[in-house]
């Protein structure tokens, strides 16, 4: 089965890629293994099957104001080892489908680090935003040139990489700090606070710290238990620059997102 998606709303009114208003990326993860596991979208425990848990997944995080739903299906946690690419692709193919039979209009987001992952998705469900944590390689630039589709480019703290932007200016950029991927708790604010240097860049920047190490470590706590530190730092990156939010509390985050344009006036 295919899907043209041809009235995907960030091709034609590309939104969220003009920074008009802060978007809100839903996150969820068809893996067993992923550090939160609120956000596990299997579960053997569960009496519903994988694409009934994707499905309600999916509706309620529509339901609560996600603009864009991010689908998973490798775990990139820390000290995690990713599974083959065929198990990969193996959990995706049933998630995708049903979120394009059942939600057809609805943003999508494949997080893979995988070019052949990626080509696989979009041949075979249409246009969607390729959410690579890895730093990019040339086939996967290849691949989202190819069809025409936005990029986060996790750059991993180092501005330095940014200097790609130039050799690729046709790419639909977005660009991704990777906090979690910065090399340590402290690596990752030393980066947060040079944040307001990616708006010379003018492009979409794309901030996920919704439950990472970052928060709880330094707090004493752990990823479930720090929601408030979640949004404290969400608030400080609309502050900065961030136009959208990768998170797993939509709701939560929809609130700050509203507060934040009440502070600006919009």
């Amino acid at each position: 089965m295919h899907f043209s998606c041809k009235n995907a709303n960030y091709l034609q009114k590309k939104q969220y890629l003009c920074a008009v208003k802060a978007q809100i990326m839903a996150i969820g993860n068809v893996t067993p293994d992923s550090f939160y596991a609120a956000s596990r979208l299997i579960n053997s425990s569960s009496e519903m099957t994988m694409e009934e848990v994707v499905a309600a997944w999916a509706q309620n995080a529509l339901d609560e104001g996600a603009d864009i739903l991010d689908i998973g299906a490798c775990s990139t946690r820390p000290n995690s080892i990713p599974v083959e690419e065929e198990e990969e692709w193996r959990r995706l193919e049933p998630a995708l489908t049903v979120i394009r039979l059942r939600f057809p209009q609805a943003e999508l987001s494949l997080d893979t680090f995988r070019p052949n992952i990626a080509h696989r998705a979009l041949e075979q469900f249409g246009p969607m935003i390729i959410n690579d944590i890895s730093g990019g390689s040339d086939a996967m630039y290849e691949i989202v040139h190819a069809y025409d589709v936005p990029y986060v480019y996790t750059f991993r703290g180092d501005y330095n990489d940014l200097r790609i932007l130039d050799f690729m200016p046709d790419l639909k950029w977005i660009l991704d700090p990777g906090f979690g991927f910065c090399g340590g708790v402290e690596q990752d604010y030393a980066c947060l606070r040079k944040m307001d240097q990616l708006r010379a860049y003018d492009k979409p920047v794309l901030v996920g710290v919704s439950r990472k190490s970052m928060l709880w470590k330094p707090l004493g706590l752990t990823p479930e238990t720090c929601l408030t530190a979640t949004q404290a730092l969400q608030l400080y990156a609309l502050e900065h620059g961030a136009t959208i939010l990768r998170t797993h509390d939509v709701r939560a985050t929809r609130e700050i997102v509203r507060l934040h344009e009440m502070i600006i006036g919009k």
